[in-house]
């Protein structure tokens, strides 16, 4: 069909955000940064934000260039606490999804979570 309109609401199927390839992305990224690291409070704003650079690199060049991504890292002295963890979004149930992966180690704790919203 010539002249036919290209613009589509929906990701192709093999276009969709999916959480365990970016999950796999995050525990990849995260072994191989914090894997003997000791928790310094001096270090971790510098930590955070290039753990979350080196994330979002890494699912967009997975294949997700449609999506807007959000990427939340938290990182924390691990002492034995409980720690609680809440997030809320609106967003497109059909097209927009999330992945998260948790690190430990006998010094820190880290969190990070990929949120991923299609561009219309």
């Amino acid at each position: 069909m010539e002249g036919s309109d290209t613009y589509l609401i929906r990701p192709n199927h093999q276009y969709k955000f999916k959480p365990a390839i970016v999950k796999e992305c995050i525990r990849e990224i995260v072994r191989e940064r914090l894997s003997g690291m000791r928790y310094d409070p001096e270090e971790v704003p510098e930590l955070c934000r290039s753990l979350g650079e080196c994330v979002k690199d890494k699912v967009k060049s997975s294949g997700f260039d449609k999506y807007k991504l959000v990427v939340q890292v938290v990182i924390g002295e691990q002492r034995g606490q409980g720690v609680k963890m809440s997030s809320r979004c609106l967003w497109d149930a059909d097209t927009d999804n999330y992945a998260e992966d948790i690190f430990l180690n006998d010094s820190l704790f880290c969190m990070v979570a990929v949120f991923g919203s299609y561009y219309y």
